[in-house]
């Protein structure tokens, strides 16, 4: 199929968490989206040769999360000296998050996940669309949709455990294989795995019930989870609307 004849035969429209529930099987996250504020889909405007024709895509939008460190870097700190409940109530006004944008694997490679993104931001009417994630890093369709990234603080409590783990030889390399870096913490010697030990406990303090896990493959894994996964974030300001809204971007 050619990409213009495949993208002239496709449509944008109005749809729900229906057309989601229908796709949502090809995305990485099969949890539903909560807060959803509204949804697009991407149709044939008439039927196409072979199965699927229900929807070649869809895009998810939701109330945005209440706490998001870079969003005030990025909104040069529009939503700061603000009460919490002020800073709720204009949050869920004037911003929304990109929760989910899934295109069927038949019609990928073709750019659509960026059409579905840019072309709906507009019909939202607010100021402010946002996104988190680690798969726009690997395919960044977001930027290419017209938002910018933003590259999140590293937590203190990360880089000190990376640090940590540096010291007693285990690399940012090693990370992406907890088996191998849960080998070399049992060939630690006594100091240098009391040492590490007591960074870790240190790191889990804030994880709720985590912070009780005994060592081992699961705590390593875990751990290193945390460490490496560091979504970045995404932001859109509609020109349209940034001044009716009152809004005014410090340069």
């Amino acid at each position: 199929m050619h990409t213009c004849s495949i993208h002239k035969e496709l449509e944008i429209v109005p749809g729900d968490l229906r057309d989601y529930d229908r796709l949502a099987v090809y995305h990485y996250r099969q949890v539903r989206p909560v807060a959803v504020k509204a949804v697009y889909v991407l149709r044939p405007r008439r039927p196409l040769d072979g199965p699927g024709h229900d929807a070649a895509g869809v895009v998810v939008y939701a109330l945005p999360g209440p706490r998001v460190e870079v969003r005030t870097i990025a909104t040069k700190g529009v939503f700061c000296g603000l009460d919490r409940q002020t800073e709720l109530e204009l949050l869920n006004r004037y911003v929304r998050c990109i929760a989910r944008v899934v295109v069927a694997p038949r019609f990928r490679g073709i750019g659509l996940a960026v059409r579905l993104v840019r072309e709906t931001m507009p019909r939202l009417e607010v100021p402010f669309v946002e996104a988190l994630g680690v798969m726009p890093l690997v395919n960044p369709f977001l930027e290419r949709a017209g938002l910018q990234a933003f590259t999140p603080r590293i937590p203190a409590a990360h880089v000190e455990t990376l640090e940590a783990l540096s010291l007693v030889g285990i690399e940012e390399d090693d990370l992406v294989d907890p088996a191998l870096v849960q080998e070399k913490l049992a060939r630690l010697p006594p100091c240098a795995g009391d040492f590490l030990e007591v960074r870790v406990q240190r790191f889990l303090r804030s994880h709720g019930r985590r912070r009780t896990m005994p060592p081992g493959i699961e705590r390593t894994r875990y751990v290193l989870g945390r460490l490496t996964h560091r979504p970045a974030y995404y932001l859109w300001v509609n020109p349209s609307r940034i001044s009716e809204c009152g809004f005014a971007l410090a340069d």
